[in-house]
C-alpha cells in the first residue's frame, strides 16, 4: 500500500475542482483538520464551558471574555466552525477510505505467485536448500505445512521459461484490515458527535422557524416558537426540580438565549439526599424519583446518583448537580446607624423584596441558604519546634523532613474541621443597580479557644473578592443582645456622661478634683471621638476625603492632627487604655439598665470586651444601615438533572471498538509474504532445489525467529545452521 499523503487526483474538470478533490482527499489535509481539533479540545477541557458571561468577566476581563463569546470558546463543542471541522473531517476521512480500500481488498485477495526467481535473491530474508522429494511432492509438503501453520497458500506450476513450482503464502493480512477500522472509527466517531451535536438543534432554528428565548418569567408563558418537540431526535439539556414537585420541561442554553426542550414525561423528586467528607464536600448526592409518562399517565420509580444515570422513553437521566428550591428564610434586621429601626421580613431564595428607609430604597435579593459551613479553625500555634539550635536534633530534624514529604495535600499543620452553622446569602441593590453581597450566620462560632464566639457577618462589593467579616462577639445567652445595647449606650450621651463618671472615680482617689476635671476631659473626648459624635475642628486637607465618623479611625486621626510626633505612641497607649475602661463601665451602665449584674473585670469579660470594641470600630466601615441576621428557615432542595437523547451514542461505541481494533491491528499484527520456489534437481539428479524468501511490513526481532524456524521445517536445514543464511 502506498505511503503518499496525495489524495484522489481527478482526470476530468476544471483545474480548482481536481484541486479542491484532491485537497480534500489528501492525508495531509485529514491530519491537519485532526490537530486542529486536538487544539480546539484542549482548549474546551481547560476553558469552563457554557458559563454566564460575568463569570469570563471576572477571571478573564471584559476584552478576552468578548474574544471567548465571539470565537465561541466558551461553547466549543457547539460552535458552528468545530462542527464545520467535523464535516470535513468525515468527507475527507471517506473519501481516504475510498481511495485506499480498493488497493487494499485487491492486496489481500493477490498472493503475487507471479514473483520472479531472480526476485527473491534480492530479499534480505533467503535461504536455499537441496531437497530429498520431487519438486510436485516438495511443494504440496511445503504449501501444506504452511497451511497447518495459519497461512494461506496457493500453488503455481510453471513450464517456462523455468519449469519448477511456485509456492506463494501470506499472513498478518489483519494489519491492513486494520487501517479501514482505524479510519473508520474517526468517521463514525465524528459522525457520532455531529448527531449528538447542536446541528439537529440549530437546523431546527434555521429551518423550523425556532429561536431562542431572551426573555424571563414563567416556563408556561414562553411561547411556542422557543420550544422544541418531544420527537426532537437529539438534545442535551438540564432540569431543575425541587423536593415535591415534578417538572417536563428541559433547558438547552444557546449563544443568544435559551431553548425550551418538552419530555415525553415529567421528572417527580421524591428525595434528595445529601451525605458530606468532613471537609464538607458533598460525597454523595442521589435522587429518588418518579417518572410519569405524559401519553399514558405510566409512571416508574427510580434513584439517580452520580455516574448512575436511569433512562426512559430513549432518555438518559444524569445527576448533575443540587441547588435550592425555593427555601424560605425569616431576616431580622440589626441597625447599623441609629436611623434604622429593628424589623423582620420573610421571603424565598431566589426571590427579592423592596426596603425602604426615608429617602433610600434599597432591593434584598435572597440568593442562598446553606446549612452546613465546614470551616478550618486550627489555631495556627507557635513558630518554635522547641529544640536546642546550638545542637543537631535529629529527632526533630526526622519530624520536620516526614511532615513536608509525602502526598501533595500534606499540611504542615493540623487541621481542625467543623460546621459552624447554616448561613445566609443575600444582595442589597441600590437604585443605581449596584449591588454588594453579604452572607451572615445563623449563629456564633468559637472562633479561637480563649476568645468569644461570635457572629460572623460577611460582606464583598465583587463576586471575584473574598468575603470580608464583622466579628460581632455573642454574649452569655448566645445571643447578640449585649454588644446591640452596648453600641446603643454608646449613642446616648447621658449615658456616655455616666460611664465617665465612674472610670473618672474608680480611677482616681477622692479629693483630687483638679486632676479628676482633667481626666473627665479626656475620657469624656476620647469616647466621643470613638462613638463619633465629636468631630476634629479643622479644615480637611485639599483632596482629602471624608473622616470616617468614629472608631479607632476618629482616634488615630485625632493623634495624628493633635499630638507632636515624638509623642504619639504614648499618647496613643493612653487613650487605648482610657477608651477601654471607659467602655467596660458603658457596658455595665448598659447591663444594669436592663436589670443584669454587672461585669467584673476578669479575662472572659476582657476577652468579650475586647472583640467588642474592635467590632464597634469596624462597624463603621459597614457599607449598610443594618445587617440581616436569619431567626429561622425551611430548606427545601432541587436536584439539578442533565437529560440527553443521544442516537449517536451507539455509532461512537461502535467506532470505538473499530479504534481500538484497527489500532491494535497496525501495531501489533505483522503483515508477511512467503515465497518458496522450487525447481528440478541439477542435471537431472534425483529430488529437487528450494530458494525460499520472506517478506514482512515491519522489521523486527520475531521476523528473524520466525524464519529460522521456517527454513527448518521447510527447507529441512538444520537447527545449528539456522543462525547463519547459507546463501551468503
Amino acid at each position: 500500500m502506498s505511503t503518499s499523503t496525495h489524495g484522489i487526483r481527478l482526470r476530468h474538470g476544471s483545474h480548482a475542482w481536481r484541486a479542491a478533490v484532491e485537497l480534500l482527499s489528501s492525508m495531509r489535509f485529514a491530519i491537519a483538520l485532526l490537530t486542529v481539533i486536538c487544539i480546539a479540545s484542549v482548549i474546551g477541557t481547560v476553558l469552563k464551558q457554557h458559563e454566564p458571561l460575568g463569570n469570563y468577566i471576572n477571571q478573564f476581563g471584559p476584552f478576552w471574555a468578548q474574544v471567548f463569546r465571539t470565537a465561541r470558546l466558551d461553547s466549543i463543542y457547539s460552535a458552528w466552525w468545530f462542527l464545520l471541522i467535523l464535516a470535513f473531517l468525515v468527507v475527507s476521512t471517506t473519501l481516504c477510505i475510498a481511495r485506499h480500500t480498493p488497493r487494499i481488498l485487491l492486496d489481500l485477495r493477490s498472493f503475487k505467485e507471479d514473483m520472479r526467481v531472480q526476485g527473491l535473491r534480492a530479499f534480505g530474508l533467503r535461504a536455499q536448500n537441496a531437497l530429498p522429494e520431487a519438486p510436485e511432492a516438495a511443494a504440496n509438503r511445503i504449501g501444506q505445512l504452511l497451511v497447518s501453520g495459519g497461512w494461506k497458500v496457493k500453488l503455481q506450476r510453471r513450464e517456462a521459461p523455468q519449469q519448477g513450482w511456485m509456492v506463494a503464502a501470506r499472513a498478518g493480512g489483519a494489519n491492513k484490515l486494520g487501517y479501514i477500522a482505524a479510519h473508520g472509527a474517526i468517521v463514525l466517531v465524528c459522525l457520532g458527535g455531529l448527531l449528538d451535536g447542536d446541528l439537529i438543534v440549530r437546523a431546527q432554528t434555521w429551518f423550523n422557524g425556532k429561536s431562542a428565548f431572551t426573555g424571563g418569567g414563567m416556563i408556561a408563558d414562553v411561547p411556542a416558537e422557543h420550544r422544541l418537540s418531544a420527537s426532537n431526535p437529539t438534545f442535551r439539556g438540564n432540569i431543575l426540580v425541587p423536593e415535591g414537585q415534578q417538572s417536563s420541561i428541559a433547558i438547552l442554553n444557546q449563544a443568544d438565549g435559551v431553548l425550551l426542550q418538552e419530555l415525553p414525561f415529567a421528572i417527580e423528586l421524591k428525595k434528595f439526599i445529601v451525605d458530606y467528607y468532613s471537609t464538607g464536600m458533598p460525597k454523595l448526592f442521589a435522587s429518588e424519583v418518579v417518572l410519569h409518562d405524559r401519553a399514558t399517565g405510566e409512571t416508574k420509580e427510580a434513584r439517580i446518583e452520580v455516574n448512575h444515570p436511569a433512562s426512559w422513553k430513549g432518555v438518559e437521566i444524569y445527576q448533575s448537580s443540587f441547588d435550592d428550591g425555593g427555601s424560605t428564610v425569616k431576616l431580622k434586621a440589626v441597625p447599623m446607624t441609629a436611623a434604622v429601626k429593628p424589623f423582620e421580613v420573610e421571603g424565598i431564595i431566589g426571590s427579592s423584596t423592596e426596603l425602604t428607609n426615608g429617602d433610600q430604597k434599597l432591593r434584598l435579593e435572597y440568593t442562598s441558604l446553606r446549612v452546613i459551613n465546614v470551616e478550618n479553625l486550627a489555631s495556627p500555634g507557635g513558630s518554635g519546634s522547641g529544640a536546642d539550635v546550638r545542637k543537631v536534633d535529629l529527632q526533630a530534624v526526622r519530624q520536620g523532613l516526614e511532615s513536608r514529604l509525602g502526598a501533595a495535600n500534606k499540611v504542615t499543620r493540623a487541621r481542625e474541621l467543623r460546621n459552624i452553622g447554616p448561613s445566609v446569602g443575600y444582595k442589597l441593590r441600590d437604585e443605581a443597580g449596584q449591588a454588594r453581597e453579604y452572607q451572615n450566620y445563623m449563629v456564633p462560632a468559637q472562633l479561637e479557644e480563649d476568645g468569644p464566639a461570635v457572629f460572623l457577618l460577611g460582606v464583598r462589593e465583587q463576586p471575584s473578592d473574598p468575603f470580608r467579616y464583622l466579628r460581632v462577639p455573642a454574649d452569655e445567652q448566645g445571643e447578640m443582645t449585649g454588644f446591640l445595647r452596648l453600641r446603643e449606650a454608646l449613642g446616648d450621651a447621658a449615658l456616655r456622661q455616666r460611664a465617665v463618671e465612674r472610670y473618672v472615680a474608680r480611677a482616681l482617689e477622692p479629693g483630687r478634683s483638679e486632676q479628676a476635671e482633667q481626666l473627665r476631659a479626656s475620657a469624656g473626648r476620647a469616647l466621643g471621638l470613638f462613638a463619633g459624635v465629636e468631630r476634629l475642628q479643622e479644615a480637611p486637607a485639599q483632596g482629602a476625603a471624608a473622616r470616617q465618623p468614629g472608631g479607632w479611625q476618629a482616634i488615630a486621626e485625632f493623634i495624628d492632627a493633635r499630638v507632636p510626633e515624638g509623642e504619639r505612641e504614648r499618647a496613643g497607649q493612653v487613650l487605648v487604655r482610657i477608651v477601654n475602661e471607659v467602655l467596660f463601665e458603658l457596658l455595665n451602665v448598659s447591663r444594669e439598665r436592663a436589670g443584669q449584674a454587672a461585669l467584673t473585670l476578669d479575662d472572659a469579660s476582657q476577652a468579650w470586651l475586647t472583640q467588642a470594641v474592635l467590632a464597634l470600630s469596624d462597624a463603621n466601615f459597614y457599607p449598610a444601615p443594618m445587617a440581616l441576621m436569619m431567626t429561622d428557615f425551611h430548606q427545601v432542595q432541587a436536584s439539578v438533572f442533565q437529560v440527553a437523547r443521544a442516537p449517536g451514542k451507539t455509532i461512537v461505541y461502535l467506532g470505538c471498538l473499530l479504534l481500538i481494533i484497527g489500532i491494535f491491528a497496525m501495531l501489533y499484527v505483522r503483515e508477511r509474504r512467503l515465497w518458496v520456489w522450487i525447481a528440478p534437481g541439477a542435471d537431472g539428479a534425483d529430488g529437487s532445489s528450494a530458494t525460499m524468501a520472506l517478506s514482512v511490513n515491519r522489521r523486527n526481532l520475531d521476523n528473524d525467529k520466525e524464519f529460522a524456524l521456517l527454513r527448518h521445517k521447510l527447507l529441512l536445514l538444520p537447527p545449528e545452521e539456522t543462525a547463519k543464511d547459507p546463501s551468503a
